[in-house]
């Protein structure tokens, strides 16, 4: 598949704009938010990883049984689960899905975060112990006998899998991160490297830096970007969209999603966003920094604003950089999940089929 668009679900309808309504977990809200992006032509769903959320492998066993082709990313904080086990509870719900899993693995980039569930290393030592773990995992996956192993954090001996995973060689890696222990594991595992919505510049840059890191390996990586897409009719009501969006944050801040920055945020990440919302409100022509400057930049927080051919259109301008896959989730998320399938994505696909076309057309040789 040649580009691939991944929703997010969540147990409850909640966004920056919305504070959470109802139980914390609505099983009606989820299969209807799951159905949708499988209507809507989403390749997959992310389901996220929150210190006080519901378990992500119940509820990605769940999306799974409602949906039947649509795939599932699962965000993983090594640390929580011995990877022996992770490795087993992994294949097995590959299996069950039908070998429509992939890992979102998240090494933590908040120490207060981390520390909600135990964890006190710091922000290096979590890189490190990530660099061990998924080595681990993959091993298990694909050896043809038990596993030794004696490290820094994990010690076993004899451990197996007995069901291996069902997409081969292993179930696929995704992988985010942006400072350089992160970039440097990266390269040594990740199939899938995922970038929050960076200006192009940027972008390009971090794409160069994990291309290099992944060459000293001898692999390839290939690329997302995450970003909130704002779509209307008319590009003026799009912008009187997205301002009503970053008023209702105001509005509505400590009871939604995200609450007012209350520091500066500790992973690189959120650092970069910050950093390019102080260089403007829009860059590269749309991509509105606002919402990252007024909740810290705790996670995807910069937007797309425009119609649904202009949104494609800076879309497009990253995958020319290398970008395949699209990470995009909205303000009014099921709405916006439905509405990207209807006018998003189509516009996106065809116009990739159609570059990919061309590029592979033979050449006409000159008499």
């Amino acid at each position: 598949m040649s580009v691939e668009f991944i929703g997010m679900i969540g147990t409850q309808p909640a966004s920056e704009i919305h504070p959470p309504q109802g139980p914390p977990i609505d099983v009606d809200y989820v299969r209807r938010f799951t159905q949708a992006h499988e209507n809507a032509d989403f390749d997959r769903i992310l389901i996220g990883y929150f210190s006080n959320g519901a378990d992500g492998f119940i509820v990605a066993s769940y999306a799974a049984f409602v949906t039947a082709r649509l795939g599932l990313m699962l965000a993983h904080r090594p640390g929580f689960v011995a990877p022996t086990l992770a490795a087993r509870k992994l294949a097995t719900l590959d299996h069950f899905s039908n070998g429509r899993l992939a890992v979102h693995v998240i090494s933590g980039g908040d120490d207060d975060e981390q520390g909600k569930d135990g964890d006190f290393l710091t922000h290096d030592e979590r890189y490190a112990r990530t660099d061990e773990y998924v080595d681990i995992l993959r091993r298990i996956w694909t050896a043809d006998k038990p596993v030794d192993h004696k490290g820094t954090y994990y010690t076993f001996r004899r451990a197996s899998c007995e069901m291996k995973p069902l997409q081969k060689p292993h179930i696929p890696i995704y992988f985010g991160g942006s400072s350089d222990a992160a970039i440097e594991i990266a390269g040594k595992h990740a199939d899938i490297y995922a970038l929050w919505g960076e200006p192009l510049a940027e972008a390009a840059r971090t794409i160069a830096k994990v291309r290099a890191a992944a060459a000293t390996y001898g692999r390839s990586v290939r690329f997302s970007l995450s970003t909130r897409p704002i779509l209307a009719p008319t590009e003026s009501q799009a912008w009187d969209r997205a301002r009503r969006i970053i008023e209702m944050i105001r509005a509505t801040r400590g009871r939604a999603m995200l609450g007012a920055p209350t520091k500066t945020p500790g992973n690189v990440g959120s650092q970069r966003l910050l950093a390019a919302a102080e260089q403007g409100e829009v860059l590269d022509q749309r991509l509105w920094t606002a919402v990252a400057a007024a909740t810290g930049a705790r996670g995807n927080t910069t937007a797309l604003v425009g119609t649904p051919a202009q949104v494609a259109e800076s879309m497009l301008a990253y995958y020319e950089l290398g970008v395949t896959t699209f990470l995009i989730r909205g303000f009014d998320p099921l709405e916006d999940a439905i509405d990207y399938g209807r006018e998003l994505i189509p516009i996106v696909r065809r116009e990739v089929a159609r570059r990919e076309a061309l590029r592979q057309a033979p050449r006409s040789i000159a008499s």
